[in-house]
Order: structure tokens, then sequence, then C-alpha cells
């Protein structure tokens, strides 16, 4: 059961105090506060876990500073959408709104290898009003003697580039609680000249251990991907365990499945599944079409296969991208044949905006069959 207050209240006013206390007294009942921070307002929720079934809805709704009550019909209690609910909801870090209603472009470097590459990348975006990149330090790979990455040794120069082009937000991936140690103190080492979201990937979706001590943490957003070999369910219950340990900033963020059926793309491209997760749940919904498709294969008309399946998703709806972009791709020591060039960047840009215009125009559609 969700108790969802009046904007703007007073945690620790009188109106709070009396509703906690009230529920302090009804058995097996765990409350927890939560509190979404918007552009222009505060939504307070209170999440009431445990034995709810017997527990008043109208009773709980004549107290002062409740809106309404909300009782849960999915699992995935915290980040699903319940009976009716069809809000707009999600977060701002550093100074960047995530929500399932705005589009941002992560492109960057799969696999971080230079002090060069990264400033011609960032350069690159800040030349094209990008505020977000992709940058990964810490990579897991199917074969152990594989480029692991630079891990905590390059964040420094990393941070403090990002901060020098005006990027605000970079996602990178953590394999291991420590790396999220090592991410929070260079922030702090080098006075935070950026923001990080911290990326679960694919491989770690059902590393219960992990998505608890990275849920533990309410600093940084995270951004998790859709495990490739599970269920959409088994990934929103995945997402669900950050949530449940605190941290409600989450992004889903879909890559593709693991299957042939997919070749000769690298995986099966699942990007019809972006108004599914946008109507079972609040999160923002990411796309992944480097890692969907593999490959940097241009089609007939010209266009290549990752533009193609970017434009399927953004047409559905996704919020945001994560995209492969390498100055010298053959030198790319991670997924280097997959990767854009910078000089296809703008083109890049040009037809995710003519596809974004595309899908603002049929939400005009859908608003007019949401009141037939």
């Amino acid at each position: 059961m969700i108790i969802i207050l009046q904007p703007d209240i007073d945690r620790k006013g009188d109106e709070v105090s009396t509703l906690l206390n009230y529920l302090e007294t009804k058995p097996a009942i765990t409350p927890r506060f939560h509190q979404i921070k918007g552009e222009d307002r505060t939504v307070s929720e209170i999440y009431l876990l445990g034995q709810t079934t017997e527990l008043d809805e109208d009773e709980i709704e004549q107290f002062s500073g409740v809106e309404r009550v909300v009782r849960v019909s999915k699992p995935y209690a915290v980040l699903g959408r319940h009976r009716g609910d069809i809000r707009s909801s999600g977060f701002t870090y550093n100074g960047v709104t995530f929500n399932q209603d705005n589009f941002h472009l992560f492109a960057g470097l799969c696999a971080i290898d230079t002090p060069a590459h990264v400033e011609e990348m960032m350069k690159h975006l800040k030349d094209y009003d990008q505020v977000c990149t992709r940058m990964g330090a810490y990579k897991p790979r199917t074969n152990p003697y594989s480029f692991q990455g630079l891990e905590a040794d390059c964040l420094p120069w990393v941070f403090e580039l990002a901060g020098k082009y005006g990027l605000r937000v970079i996602a990178m991936e953590v394999t291991h609680g420590s790396h999220v140690s090592e991410i929070l103190e260079a922030l702090e080492a080098t006075g935070h000249p950026t923001g990080v979201i911290l990326q679960i990937g694919t491989r770690n979706t059902q590393n219960f251990e992990l998505l608890k001590e990275v849920g533990r943490q309410q600093q940084l957003p995270v951004m998790i991907k859709r495990g490739f070999g599970i269920t959409l369910d088994e990934s929103l219950n995945a997402a669900e365990y950050l949530a449940s340990e605190g941290n409600h900033k989450v992004i889903f963020c879909l890559r593709g499945m693991k299957t042939h059926m997919g070749d000769p793309h690298r995986n099966f491209v699942d990007f019809a599944h972006v108004p599914v997760v946008k109507r079972l749940t609040l999160m923002p919904v990411g796309i992944d079409p480097s890692h969907s498709v593999g490959t940097r294969e241009q089609a007939a008309d010209g266009l290549l296969d990752i533009m193609h399946t970017t434009a399927q998703g953004i047409i559905a709806g996704a919020n945001m991208a994560l995209v492969d972009f390498h100055p010298q791709p053959q030198k790319a020591l991670v997924d280097g044949p997959q990767a854009l060039r910078l000089e296809e960047l703008p083109l890049f840009l040009e037809d995710i905006a003519i596809v974004r215009q595309a899908y603002e125009s049929r939400k005009k559609i859908g608003e007019k069959m949401r009141n037939l």
C-alpha cells in the first residue's frame, strides 16, 4: 500500500507525525518514507510494507495531509504503476531531469582507453550541446584475458575532463560494491565536476547482493539493464531490489535478448517493450542500440542499422539512448566494430530529432484516444 501525501508537505511536520503515530499502532506494518524531488515541487509518499490487507484505505485518507491511498497491485511495489496511476514521475540529478516524458542521448566510449580519445569525444559532445555521455571504466568480459577496463586509475582525469567540457552526467557500469566507493571518492577528490549514473549491466541483473548494495546508496542514480536471458518481469523485479533498499532514482534500459533469432544482429532487439515498461512502472526507459545490433552495418537506404534501431526505440517513447562512439573505432579496446565515428554524430542527432518529433506528434493521438 502507498500513501501519497499532499505536495510539498513538511516531512517533520505535525501532519506526518500524526499519521506515522497511527501507523505504529498497526501490527506487522513497516512504513518507509519516499520523496520525489521534481523541478517545481516535491512529492512525498509512504510505502507500507507487511500485512496491509486489513488496513482501511478510507480511514487513512481522512488524515490531514493525505492526498490519496493506492493499494499495490504489482510485485514491484515501489517502482510499479498502480491502479489508474497515469502521473508523470522521474528525478533530477546534477541539474539534468530524467522522466518518462523527455529524452537524453548518452553517446561515448564503451571503454575508456586514453585521455586524448576521451577529451576528443567530450569536446565533440560539447560542440553539439550534449550534457550526458557514457564512459566505461570497469568492463566485465566473457573472456578472462580480455581488457577489463582502466578501473579507478582513470576516474580522476575522466571526471575533470567532463567538467571541462560541461558534461553533467556519465553513465558508468559497476560490477562490485567497491567500484561505487571508488567513484564516490574520485568525485569528492576532484570537486564533483560532473555526476555519475551507476550502470548495472545485463550480466549482473540478478546479482542480488550487488543490487542491494548499490540500492543502499542514494547519492547516485542507477540504470539497470534488462537481463539478456530472463523475462521482463524478472528484470523489473531486479530493478525493484534497488528501490526496496532506498534508491528510487532508477532508469530501466532495454539492450536486446541473447538468442540466435536476432541474427545477424548481436541480440534480438526488444524495443517494443519500451511502452510496456512505461505502462507497468514509473521508471524512465532507456535503450542500448549499440549492444543490441553489435555492428555498424549500413542498410540499402544509407542509414546504419544502429540508427534504424535507435529510431525504433525513440518512436516507441524511449527516454534515453546509450550509443557507442569513438574517435578511432579501429583502435577501440572494446566493441570497436559497433562504434560510430565522431563525424557521424551530427547526422545521428538530426535523425533522433526527426524521430523524437514524430513521437511527440503520436502522443497527441494518444490523448485523443484516452478521451474517447
